[in-house]
């Protein structure tokens, strides 16, 4: 059976590209040194395709679409969209798909999670969701082939926690039981932490939520995850924004409970979102995901 060889998730705030340097010096140190560790593990972890999570903003889909998840089932893809590049300021980037891998999960996946899965075979638009990770991991000079896929986490009917756990879950099973035996996969979840866009707090973070999320993610209960961490609870800390935590709420579902670690926090007001990232130990023994 195919194996889950990397499990990570990390911010994509659009300041940590198009005003990184506004931070203090020691800001910018532990996101650099946070986004070299998830590089270096990518390295490490020799992964044959990347399933990157994040949330799609509505870019590519229409308000009452109806669609929670996308597979971007390109043969290659490449941003940022001519939209977000004077926000993101980053250089394109043109990344090879895995088509075959990115349709075997989406077949086995439409209509038996719970949520409506979609897939494009065109080229999506991506704006910091996946331009941003992309960039800072340099994943174009690694050669690794990606897989987008994008969730609605922000017009609802959102999916809650419970409903990302169970759709991670199956994501997890259907690596394992549908890809061959040989493919190393590794999974990044794309998004948060606090933050509100264009909202009344649009430039606070909730710092103490942050670093609860991230203490709750190091402990590794996935039941108190899930009932202390809900929808709610993310939307208190920054409507519209912090929800893309779910993305993170995937990778949890399809690896279950392993040891997790905190790969840095920075909390800075200019960049309108917490950021942090972390990575989960997928040499460890595991308690097989269930649906919670």
């Amino acid at each position: 059976m195919a194996e889950i060889s990397l499990a990570v998730a990390a911010s994509h705030a659009p300041g940590l590209t198009g005003w990184f340097d506004r931070a203090p010096e020691e800001d910018r140190q532990v996101v650099n040194e946070a986004y070299a560790a998830l590089r270096q593990a990518i390295v490490e972890s020799d992964i044959d395709v990347l399933l990157l999570i994040g949330n799609d903003h509505v870019a590519n889909h229409r308000v009452g679409s109806g669609i929670d998840f996308t597979f971007g089932l390109a043969d290659r893809h490449h941003g940022p969209d001519e939209w977000f590049k004077p926000w993101l300021r980053v250089p394109d980037y043109d990344i090879p798909g895995a088509p075959e891998v990115a349709t075997a999960l989406y077949d086995r996946l439409r209509g038996t999670t719970g949520v409506t899965v979609d897939g494009a075979r065109e080229n999506l638009r991506f704006d910091d969701n996946v331009s941003v990770p992309v960039t800072k991991l340099g994943l174009a000079d690694l050669g690794v082939p990606l897989i987008p896929v994008l969730q609605n986490c922000t017009i609802p009917p959102v999916p809650d926690e419970r409903a990302c756990y169970a759709f991670g879950a199956a994501l997890g099973a259907a690596i394992h039981d549908g890809l061959p035996g040989d493919l190393r996969v590794g999974l990044f979840g794309s998004g948060g932490l606090s933050h509100e866009p264009g909202g009344p707090r649009y430039l606070e973070i909730d710092e103490k939520f942050d670093r609860w999320w991230l203490d709750l993610l190091e402990a590794g209960d996935h039941d108190k995850i899930l009932a202390e961490a809900t929808f709610d609870r993310m939307e208190e800390a920054g409507s519209g924004g912090t929800a893309e935590l779910l993305s993170w709420v995937v990778v949890l579902g399809a690896i279950g409970e392993r040891p997790c670690t905190s790969l840095g926090y920075v909390a800075f007001e200019d960049w309108r979102c917490g950021v942090g990232a972390v990575r989960w130990d997928m040499t460890a023994t595991n308690d097989t995901a269930e649906v919670k």
